[in-house]
């Protein structure tokens, strides 16, 4: 039989008010630098800050309390007792209050005058086909931004107008840069629209476009969209636009947080009726796949030259 343990008002405002980068360090935890949050390393979806917490592939969050019930399976008694008795009998750091901030208007980053650097480092780096590129750069889907040279994909409404963009730093020395424009609405993230009743659901840009080089046949009859993450609402803003999609391929990575995402996104999907597979890369995503194959390829071919 459990005991029941009385909590007073103080102690449960201080177990919500603990800051979850640094109960979840002091767990051994390893947090991915995500903009101005923390994204768990051993799941994605989550993100982190301060004292809030946000699951996107569930599509729910809240604080410290319901962090530990949630992923440490505890009852609420014993996720308080954690959060104030600590690993060393001594509470965890409280989080620094969060000052308010107004949401930044969306505004696309000004263009390059030219994509030379962005079309070298997708079709030279990653090697996607030019001939998928070219539909996306026709349409100003991707285009290179004039201050840094990033690849910039951009997600529309249904009108056309920008509403998403994503950055992906060009160079391939060094650490990469990713990050969303600020204002972006996920519902509109990188995506292309098809005919077909079929939506093809990938967690970055650069792997949409690496599986359509890997399969070219009649690619543009299908929809594909990039969560740039593992976020549920790039998905379902396509549903809610194109009502004829009944069947959704979750091509997300080859690792645990990749299936853990797929495995939530199938369960939510099915409630709203559709159909949903599983495409799983060889290696880790599907750009690896891609440059793995080509790389095959031309030493297939180096091999050949040489009798």
């Amino acid at each position: 039989m459990k005991t029941y343990i009385p909590f007073t008002e103080e102690q449960k405002r201080r177990a919500n008010e603990v800051d979850l980068e640094e109960f979840l360090r002091m767990r051994g935890e390893r947090l991915l630098k995500s903009g101005p949050e923390r994204r768990m390393g051993s799941d994605h979806s989550v993100t982190i800050r301060g004292s809030r917490w946000y699951d996107h592939a569930q599509e729910k969050g809240g604080g410290p309390v319901g962090f530990v019930q949630t992923f440490y399976g505890l009852s609420y008694p014993e996720a308080v007792s954690l959060l104030l008795r600590g690993e060393q009998g001594q509470g965890y750091p409280a989080a620094r209050p969060e000052p308010e901030r107004q949401k930044a208007p969306f505004a696309l980053p000004p263009p390059a005058q030219n994509n030379r650097r962005v079309f070298a480092y997708l079709a030279g780096t990653r090697r996607i086909s030019p001939e998928v590129l070219r539909p996306f750069l026709r349409a100003g889907l991707i285009y290179e931004d004039a201050q840094y040279h990033n690849a910039v994909f951009v997600g529309t409404d249904e009108h056309g107008v920008p509403r998403h963009a994503h950055k992906r730093s060009t160079n391939s020395a060094g650490k990469s840069v990713r990050l969303t424009v600020a204002g972006s609405d996920f519902h509109y993230a990188f995506h292309w629209k098809g005919t077909s009743d079929t939506l093809y659901a990938f967690e970055a840009p650069i792997d949409l476009l690496s599986f359509l080089t890997l399969h070219p046949e009649d690619w543009q009859r299908h929809s594909y969209v990039a969560c740039c993450g593992v976020a549920s609402l790039p998905v379902l803003g396509m549903l809610e636009r194109d009502t004829t999609l009944t069947h959704a391929a979750l091509c997300f990575d080859n690792d645990p947080a990749g299936k853990l995402a797929a495995d939530r996104m199938g369960w939510l999907l099915e409630k709203w009726g559709l159909t949903t597979e599983r495409l799983c890369s060889l290696g880790k995503d599907w750009n690896e796949d891609l440059v793995e194959e080509q790389t095959f390829q031309e030493s297939e071919m180096k091999m050949d030259c040489s009798f």
